[in-house]
Protein backbone atom coordinates (compact mmCIF):
# COMPACT_ATOMS: atom_id res chain seq x y z
CA UNK A 1 0.00 0.00 0.00
CA UNK A 2 2.13 3.26 -1.04
CA UNK A 3 0.90 6.27 0.71
CA UNK A 4 3.70 8.39 -0.23
CA UNK A 5 2.60 10.91 -2.50
CA UNK A 6 0.27 11.52 0.07
CA UNK A 7 2.27 12.00 2.88
CA UNK A 8 5.31 14.01 0.99
CA UNK A 9 2.74 16.58 -1.36
CA UNK A 10 -1.06 16.72 0.55
CA UNK A 11 -1.27 19.09 3.54
CA UNK A 12 -1.09 17.58 6.93
CA UNK A 13 -4.57 18.99 7.62
CA UNK A 14 -6.04 15.68 5.85
CA UNK A 15 -8.33 14.08 8.60
CA UNK A 16 -10.49 10.89 7.62
CA UNK A 17 -7.18 9.07 5.52
CA UNK A 18 -5.91 8.61 9.32
CA UNK A 19 -8.56 6.93 10.82
CA UNK A 20 -8.77 5.08 7.45
CA UNK A 21 -5.44 4.27 6.37
CA UNK A 22 -5.24 2.32 3.19
CA UNK A 23 -5.85 3.69 -0.40
CA UNK A 24 -9.30 3.02 -2.00
CA UNK A 25 -9.47 1.98 -5.11
CA UNK A 26 -13.35 0.97 -5.86
CA UNK A 27 -16.85 1.54 -4.60
CA UNK A 28 -20.39 -0.05 -4.71
CA UNK A 29 -23.20 1.16 -2.66
CA UNK A 30 -22.82 0.38 0.73
CA UNK A 31 -18.94 -1.04 -0.04
CA UNK A 32 -15.39 0.11 -0.83
CA UNK A 33 -12.61 -1.99 -1.70
CA UNK A 34 -8.85 -0.44 -1.79
CA UNK A 35 -6.13 -1.12 -4.29
CA UNK A 36 -5.23 -4.54 -2.65
CA UNK A 37 -8.38 -5.82 -3.05
CA UNK A 38 -9.94 -5.75 0.64
CA UNK A 39 -13.38 -4.87 1.19
CA UNK A 40 -14.93 -2.60 3.38
CA UNK A 41 -18.75 -2.24 4.87
CA UNK A 42 -19.23 1.93 4.62
CA UNK A 43 -21.20 2.52 7.68
CA UNK A 44 -19.94 6.46 7.39
CA UNK A 45 -21.23 7.14 3.63
CA UNK A 46 -19.31 10.09 2.74
CA UNK A 47 -20.15 11.44 6.08
CA UNK A 48 -23.91 11.14 5.12
CA UNK A 49 -23.61 12.10 1.28
CA UNK A 50 -23.95 8.68 -0.19
CA UNK A 51 -27.47 8.23 1.09
CA UNK A 52 -28.24 5.95 -2.03
CA UNK A 53 -24.72 4.54 -2.27
CA UNK A 54 -21.65 4.46 -3.78
CA UNK A 55 -22.09 4.67 -7.69
CA UNK A 56 -26.03 4.21 -7.48
CA UNK A 57 -26.70 2.86 -11.02
CA UNK A 58 -29.92 4.57 -11.34
CA UNK A 59 -27.89 7.71 -11.29
CA UNK A 60 -24.72 6.77 -13.27
CA UNK A 61 -27.07 5.79 -15.91
CA UNK A 62 -28.29 9.07 -15.87
CA UNK A 63 -25.14 11.20 -15.86
CA UNK A 64 -23.62 8.74 -18.74
CA UNK A 65 -26.15 9.68 -20.69
CA UNK A 66 -25.81 13.51 -20.01
CA UNK A 67 -22.04 13.21 -20.38
CA UNK A 68 -22.60 11.76 -23.72
CA UNK A 69 -25.05 14.32 -24.46
CA UNK A 70 -22.71 17.00 -24.30
CA UNK A 71 -25.24 18.09 -21.04
CA UNK A 72 -24.36 21.65 -19.49
CA UNK A 73 -21.80 20.43 -16.24
CA UNK A 74 -21.67 24.37 -15.21
CA UNK A 75 -23.74 26.90 -15.60
CA UNK A 76 -23.31 29.42 -12.71
CA UNK A 77 -26.88 30.89 -13.05
CA UNK A 78 -27.85 30.70 -15.69
CA UNK A 79 -30.84 28.67 -16.92
CA UNK A 80 -30.61 24.88 -18.02
CA UNK A 81 -32.38 22.03 -19.06
CA UNK A 82 -31.07 19.97 -16.16
CA UNK A 83 -31.85 22.44 -13.63
CA UNK A 84 -35.32 22.90 -14.67
CA UNK A 85 -35.59 19.18 -14.19
CA UNK A 86 -34.82 19.22 -10.83
CA UNK A 87 -36.60 22.42 -9.15
CA UNK A 88 -39.59 21.06 -11.06
CA UNK A 89 -39.31 17.31 -9.86
CA UNK A 90 -38.31 19.07 -5.92
CA UNK A 91 -41.44 21.26 -6.20
CA UNK A 92 -43.72 18.04 -7.05
CA UNK A 93 -42.07 15.31 -4.87
CA UNK A 94 -41.15 17.62 -1.94
CA UNK A 95 -42.62 20.93 -1.50
CA UNK A 96 -45.96 20.44 -3.04
CA UNK A 97 -47.12 17.18 -1.10
CA UNK A 98 -46.38 19.48 2.18
CA UNK A 99 -48.02 22.31 0.77
CA UNK A 100 -44.71 24.24 0.81
CA UNK A 101 -43.96 27.50 -1.04
CA UNK A 102 -40.63 27.96 -0.55
CA UNK A 103 -38.14 29.32 -3.44
CA UNK A 104 -34.98 27.29 -4.14
CA UNK A 105 -31.56 28.93 -3.49
CA UNK A 106 -28.58 27.92 -5.12
CA UNK A 107 -25.38 29.47 -3.49
CA UNK A 108 -22.46 27.23 -3.35
CA UNK A 109 -21.16 23.01 -3.35
CA UNK A 110 -21.26 22.92 0.70
CA UNK A 111 -23.67 22.97 3.53
CA UNK A 112 -21.55 25.67 5.07
CA UNK A 113 -22.35 27.81 2.04
CA UNK A 114 -25.64 26.82 2.91
CA UNK A 115 -25.42 27.98 6.41
CA UNK A 116 -23.32 31.43 5.44
CA UNK A 117 -26.11 31.86 2.93
CA UNK A 118 -28.86 31.78 5.47
CA UNK A 119 -27.66 33.76 8.33
CA UNK A 120 -26.61 36.64 6.03
CA UNK A 121 -30.70 36.67 4.35
CA UNK A 122 -31.69 36.31 8.09
CA UNK A 123 -29.65 39.30 9.10
CA UNK A 124 -30.86 41.33 5.44
CA UNK A 125 -34.69 40.30 6.71
CA UNK A 126 -34.60 41.42 10.01
CA UNK A 127 -31.99 44.24 10.28
CA UNK A 128 -30.30 42.55 13.41
CA UNK A 129 -27.05 40.88 14.06
CA UNK A 130 -27.10 38.31 16.37
CA UNK A 131 -28.02 34.37 15.66
CA UNK A 132 -29.49 32.04 18.01
CA UNK A 133 -27.53 28.73 17.90
CA UNK A 134 -27.07 25.58 20.42
CA UNK A 135 -24.78 23.85 22.11
CA UNK A 136 -23.33 20.81 20.54
CA UNK A 137 -23.90 21.94 17.36
CA UNK A 138 -22.24 22.32 14.04
CA UNK A 139 -23.18 23.87 10.68
CA UNK A 140 -20.18 24.43 9.11
CA UNK A 141 -16.14 25.63 8.88
CA UNK A 142 -16.46 28.85 7.11
CA UNK A 143 -16.07 32.03 9.64
CA UNK A 144 -20.32 32.83 10.00
CA UNK A 145 -21.13 28.85 10.35
CA UNK A 146 -18.14 28.50 12.12
CA UNK A 147 -19.59 31.21 14.96
CA UNK A 148 -22.77 29.03 15.01
CA UNK A 149 -20.49 26.15 15.76
CA UNK A 150 -20.04 24.78 18.66
CA UNK A 151 -17.00 22.22 18.71
CA UNK A 152 -13.82 24.00 20.14
CA UNK A 153 -11.71 21.61 18.10
CA UNK A 154 -13.35 23.69 14.97
CA UNK A 155 -13.56 27.22 16.43
CA UNK A 156 -9.87 27.67 17.73
CA UNK A 157 -8.80 27.46 14.16
CA UNK A 158 -10.58 30.64 13.23
CA UNK A 159 -7.69 33.47 13.58
CA UNK A 160 -10.27 35.86 14.71
CA UNK A 161 -13.43 36.59 17.01
CA UNK A 162 -15.86 34.21 16.40
CA UNK A 163 -19.39 36.87 16.92
CA UNK A 164 -22.70 37.48 17.00
CA UNK A 165 -23.66 34.00 18.36
CA UNK A 166 -26.05 33.37 21.35
CA UNK A 167 -25.58 29.90 22.49
CA UNK A 168 -28.28 28.33 23.84
CA UNK A 169 -28.22 25.01 25.42
CA UNK A 170 -30.02 21.93 23.54
CA UNK A 171 -32.45 20.36 24.80
CA UNK A 172 -30.89 17.07 25.65
CA UNK A 173 -27.65 19.08 26.84
CA UNK A 174 -27.46 20.39 30.67
CA UNK A 175 -30.03 23.32 31.19
CA UNK A 176 -32.04 22.50 28.00
CA UNK A 177 -35.10 22.03 29.70
CA UNK A 178 -35.19 25.28 30.49
CA UNK A 179 -32.44 27.64 28.97
CA UNK A 180 -34.94 28.77 25.78
CA UNK A 181 -37.49 29.65 28.27
CA UNK A 182 -35.36 31.54 30.76
CA UNK A 183 -33.98 33.04 27.29
CA UNK A 184 -37.50 33.88 26.68
CA UNK A 185 -37.71 35.44 30.02
CA UNK A 186 -35.32 37.69 29.21
CA UNK A 187 -36.06 39.24 25.60
CA UNK A 188 -39.67 39.57 27.23
CA UNK A 189 -38.21 42.52 29.89
CA UNK A 190 -37.69 45.54 28.70
CA UNK A 191 -34.80 45.89 31.20
CA UNK A 192 -32.71 42.31 30.91
CA UNK A 193 -30.56 44.47 27.99
CA UNK A 194 -30.90 41.33 26.12
CA UNK A 195 -32.05 42.16 22.43
CA UNK A 196 -34.01 40.14 19.90
CA UNK A 197 -31.88 38.07 17.70
CA UNK A 198 -31.86 37.74 13.52
CA UNK A 199 -32.78 34.02 13.82
CA UNK A 200 -32.97 30.44 15.89
CA UNK A 201 -30.14 28.48 14.10
CA UNK A 202 -31.39 24.60 15.11
CA UNK A 203 -30.70 21.22 13.78
CA UNK A 204 -33.53 18.53 14.82
CA UNK A 205 -31.15 15.96 14.67
CA UNK A 206 -27.59 16.88 15.81
CA UNK A 207 -25.62 14.62 13.60
CA UNK A 208 -22.10 15.73 14.51
CA UNK A 209 -22.83 16.79 17.77
CA UNK A 210 -23.49 13.33 18.72
CA UNK A 211 -26.83 12.06 17.22
CA UNK A 212 -28.74 14.61 19.95
CA UNK A 213 -32.61 14.05 19.31
CA UNK A 214 -34.89 17.47 19.74
CA UNK A 215 -38.72 16.33 20.47
CA UNK A 216 -41.41 18.32 18.55
CA UNK A 217 -42.62 20.18 21.82
CA UNK A 218 -38.96 21.91 22.64
CA UNK A 219 -38.57 22.23 18.47
CA UNK A 220 -42.07 24.08 18.54
CA UNK A 221 -40.80 25.83 22.12
CA UNK A 222 -38.08 27.56 19.72
CA UNK A 223 -40.01 28.44 17.03
CA UNK A 224 -42.76 30.22 18.86
CA UNK A 225 -40.36 31.85 20.51
CA UNK A 226 -38.91 33.05 17.26
CA UNK A 227 -42.08 34.13 15.91
CA UNK A 228 -42.93 36.00 18.75
CA UNK A 229 -39.31 38.19 19.10
CA UNK A 230 -39.71 38.48 14.85
CA UNK A 231 -36.35 36.22 14.55
CA UNK A 232 -36.40 33.69 11.39
CA UNK A 233 -36.49 30.06 12.47
CA UNK A 234 -33.88 28.11 10.47
CA UNK A 235 -33.98 24.74 10.23
CA UNK A 236 -30.37 22.76 9.43
CA UNK A 237 -31.08 19.57 8.06
CA UNK A 238 -28.12 19.06 6.17
CA UNK A 239 -27.23 15.72 7.43
CA UNK A 240 -30.27 14.19 8.48
CA UNK A 241 -32.16 15.16 5.61
CA UNK A 242 -32.88 13.04 2.26
CA UNK A 243 -34.36 10.36 3.97
CA UNK A 244 -31.95 9.49 6.48
CA UNK A 245 -35.00 9.05 9.11
CA UNK A 246 -37.69 7.40 6.73
CA UNK A 247 -38.93 10.82 5.44
CA UNK A 248 -37.22 13.21 3.35
CA UNK A 249 -37.28 16.08 6.22
CA UNK A 250 -35.93 14.69 9.51
CA UNK A 251 -39.00 17.12 11.27
CA UNK A 252 -42.03 16.13 8.87
CA UNK A 253 -44.81 15.10 10.73
CA UNK A 254 -43.83 17.74 13.41
CA UNK A 255 -46.33 20.86 11.98
CA UNK A 256 -43.31 22.74 12.25
CA UNK A 257 -42.57 25.77 9.82
CA UNK A 258 -39.17 26.96 9.09
CA UNK A 259 -38.15 29.86 7.32
CA UNK A 260 -35.39 28.93 5.76
CA UNK A 261 -34.06 25.29 5.75
CA UNK A 262 -30.75 24.39 4.50
CA UNK A 263 -29.47 21.45 2.61
CA UNK A 264 -26.87 19.54 1.29
CA UNK A 265 -24.72 16.35 1.63
CA UNK A 266 -27.50 13.84 0.25
CA UNK A 267 -29.30 16.20 -1.97
CA UNK A 268 -27.08 15.60 -5.10
CA UNK A 269 -27.34 11.63 -4.91
CA UNK A 270 -24.38 10.85 -6.17
CA UNK A 271 -22.01 12.31 -4.28
CA UNK A 272 -21.21 15.19 -6.61
CA UNK A 273 -21.25 19.15 -4.44
CA UNK A 274 -24.58 20.65 -4.13
CA UNK A 275 -26.51 22.94 -1.71
CA UNK A 276 -29.51 24.73 -1.65
CA UNK A 277 -31.47 26.32 0.66
CA UNK A 278 -35.59 27.11 1.04
CA UNK A 279 -36.57 30.01 2.02
CA UNK A 280 -39.83 31.08 2.33
CA UNK A 281 -41.02 34.04 -0.40
CA UNK A 282 -41.26 36.59 2.19
CA UNK A 283 -37.90 35.88 3.47
CA UNK A 284 -36.23 35.56 0.09
CA UNK A 285 -37.55 38.76 -1.58
CA UNK A 286 -35.29 40.33 0.89
CA UNK A 287 -31.96 39.49 -1.75
CA UNK A 288 -31.55 41.06 -4.33
CA UNK A 289 -29.90 39.99 -8.00
CA UNK A 290 -26.43 38.97 -7.31
CA UNK A 291 -26.31 39.66 -3.95
CA UNK A 292 -24.93 36.37 -2.84
CA UNK A 293 -23.42 34.36 -5.78
CA UNK A 294 -20.96 31.14 -5.66
CA UNK A 295 -18.76 29.58 -8.45
CA UNK A 296 -20.60 26.04 -8.59
CA UNK A 297 -24.02 27.05 -7.66
CA UNK A 298 -24.64 25.40 -11.17
CA UNK A 299 -23.55 21.76 -10.97
CA UNK A 300 -25.21 20.16 -13.72
CA UNK A 301 -23.99 17.05 -13.00
CA UNK A 302 -25.68 16.91 -9.25
CA UNK A 303 -28.91 18.45 -11.03
CA UNK A 304 -29.25 14.73 -12.86
CA UNK A 305 -28.39 12.74 -10.44
CA UNK A 306 -30.52 14.83 -7.58
CA UNK A 307 -33.71 14.31 -9.91
CA UNK A 308 -32.89 10.68 -9.84
CA UNK A 309 -32.50 10.60 -6.17
CA UNK A 310 -35.99 12.50 -5.83
CA UNK A 311 -37.90 8.98 -7.58
CA UNK A 312 -36.96 7.35 -4.30
CA UNK A 313 -39.48 9.57 -2.31
CA UNK A 314 -41.94 8.46 -4.86
CA UNK A 315 -41.49 4.58 -3.47
CA UNK A 316 -43.57 3.92 -0.05
CA UNK A 317 -41.48 0.57 -0.06
CA UNK A 318 -38.19 2.17 -0.31
CA UNK A 319 -39.19 4.54 3.07
CA UNK A 320 -40.58 1.56 4.62
CA UNK A 321 -37.54 -0.22 3.92
CA UNK A 322 -35.20 2.53 5.71
CA UNK A 323 -37.11 2.52 8.52
CA UNK A 324 -37.33 -0.98 9.44
CA UNK A 325 -33.48 -1.41 9.09
CA UNK A 326 -33.63 1.97 10.97
CA UNK A 327 -35.01 -0.42 13.81
CA UNK A 328 -32.93 -3.41 13.34
CA UNK A 329 -30.07 -0.76 13.90
CA UNK A 330 -31.59 0.54 17.14
CA UNK A 331 -32.95 -2.85 18.63
CA UNK A 332 -28.94 -4.45 17.73
CA UNK A 333 -27.74 -1.01 19.75
CA UNK A 334 -29.57 -1.43 22.82
CA UNK A 335 -28.92 -5.12 23.03
CA UNK A 336 -25.17 -4.44 22.73
CA UNK A 337 -25.66 -1.78 25.80
CA UNK A 338 -28.04 -4.13 27.82
CA UNK A 339 -25.27 -6.98 27.95
CA UNK A 340 -22.54 -3.91 29.31
CA UNK A 341 -24.98 -2.36 31.37
CA UNK A 342 -21.66 -1.19 33.99
CA UNK A 343 -20.46 0.73 30.63
CA UNK A 344 -23.62 2.88 31.24
CA UNK A 345 -23.88 3.08 27.53
CA UNK A 346 -26.97 4.58 25.44
CA UNK A 347 -28.63 4.77 22.23
CA UNK A 348 -30.27 7.41 20.50
CA UNK A 349 -31.20 8.51 16.84
CA UNK A 350 -34.07 8.14 14.24
CA UNK A 351 -34.24 5.99 10.99
CA UNK A 352 -30.75 4.99 9.72
CA UNK A 353 -29.15 7.48 11.72
CA UNK A 354 -27.41 5.65 15.17
CA UNK A 355 -25.79 6.57 17.58
CA UNK A 356 -24.01 4.85 20.65
CA UNK A 357 -22.87 6.67 23.42
CA UNK A 358 -20.17 5.54 24.98
CA UNK A 359 -19.11 7.71 27.38
CA UNK A 360 -15.04 7.91 26.14
CA UNK A 361 -13.88 9.02 23.07
CA UNK A 362 -10.24 7.22 23.64
CA UNK A 363 -12.62 4.22 24.01
CA UNK A 364 -14.75 5.34 20.67
CA UNK A 365 -11.28 6.07 18.95
CA UNK A 366 -9.99 2.53 19.50
CA UNK A 367 -13.37 0.61 18.53
CA UNK A 368 -13.01 2.44 15.12
CA UNK A 369 -9.64 1.30 14.83
CA UNK A 370 -10.77 -2.28 15.41
CA UNK A 371 -14.12 -1.95 13.15
CA UNK A 372 -11.17 -0.77 10.33
CA UNK A 373 -8.80 -3.79 10.89
CA UNK A 374 -12.25 -5.80 10.47
CA UNK A 375 -13.64 -4.27 7.11
CA UNK A 376 -16.08 -1.73 8.36
CA UNK A 377 -15.50 2.44 8.52
CA UNK A 378 -18.03 4.40 11.01
CA UNK A 379 -17.37 7.55 12.20
CA UNK A 380 -17.71 9.05 15.86
CA UNK A 381 -18.74 11.94 17.12
CA UNK A 382 -20.35 14.22 19.69
CA UNK A 383 -18.03 15.68 22.98
CA UNK A 384 -14.64 14.30 22.51
CA UNK A 385 -15.48 11.75 19.67
CA UNK A 386 -17.34 9.46 21.96
CA UNK A 387 -20.54 8.48 20.24
CA UNK A 388 -19.98 5.76 17.80
CA UNK A 389 -22.28 7.22 14.74
CA UNK A 390 -23.64 4.64 12.58
CA UNK A 391 -25.02 6.20 8.61
CA UNK A 392 -24.83 3.38 6.01
CA UNK A 393 -26.30 3.99 2.75
CA UNK A 394 -29.85 4.00 2.80
CA UNK A 395 -29.80 1.40 -0.13
CA UNK A 396 -27.64 -0.91 1.90
CA UNK A 397 -28.84 -5.02 1.31
CA UNK A 398 -30.14 -6.13 4.78
CA UNK A 399 -27.57 -9.01 5.12
CA UNK A 400 -24.95 -6.05 4.78
CA UNK A 401 -26.49 -4.44 7.47
CA UNK A 402 -26.16 -7.02 9.70
CA UNK A 403 -22.91 -8.27 8.61
CA UNK A 404 -21.35 -4.84 9.54
CA UNK A 405 -23.48 -4.96 12.91
CA UNK A 406 -21.68 -8.03 13.61
CA UNK A 407 -18.31 -6.51 12.86
CA UNK A 408 -19.18 -3.70 15.17
CA UNK A 409 -19.87 -5.67 18.46
CA UNK A 410 -16.95 -7.50 17.81
CA UNK A 411 -15.19 -4.41 17.30
CA UNK A 412 -16.40 -3.18 20.94
CA UNK A 413 -15.56 -6.07 22.57
CA UNK A 414 -11.83 -6.21 20.95
CA UNK A 415 -11.25 -2.99 22.30
CA UNK A 416 -12.69 -3.39 25.84
CA UNK A 417 -9.96 -6.26 26.11
CA UNK A 418 -7.39 -3.65 25.07
CA UNK A 419 -7.95 -1.81 27.62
Amino acid sequence: MDTTVFEEHESIIRGYCRNYPTVFASASNARQVDEDGKSYLDFFAGAGVLNFGHNNPRMKDALIAFLQADGVAHSLDTYTTTKRDFIARFQEVVLAPRGMNHRMQFMGPTGSNAVEAALKLARRATGRREIVAFSHGFHGMTLGSLAATANHAFRQWAGVPLTDVVRLPFETAPGGATGVAEYAAALRDASSGVTAPAAFLIEPIQAEGGVNVASREWLHEVQDLAREVGALFIIDDIQAAVGRTGSYFSFDGMDLDPDIITLAKGLGGFGTPIAMNLNKPEVDDHWSPGAHTGTFRGQGLSFVAGTVALDYFTDEAFLAGVLAKGEVMRERLERIASAHPDRGWTVRGRGMMQGLDTGDGAYAKRVQQECFERGLLIGPCGTEGRVIKLIPPLTIPEDELAEGLDLLEQALDAAMDSV
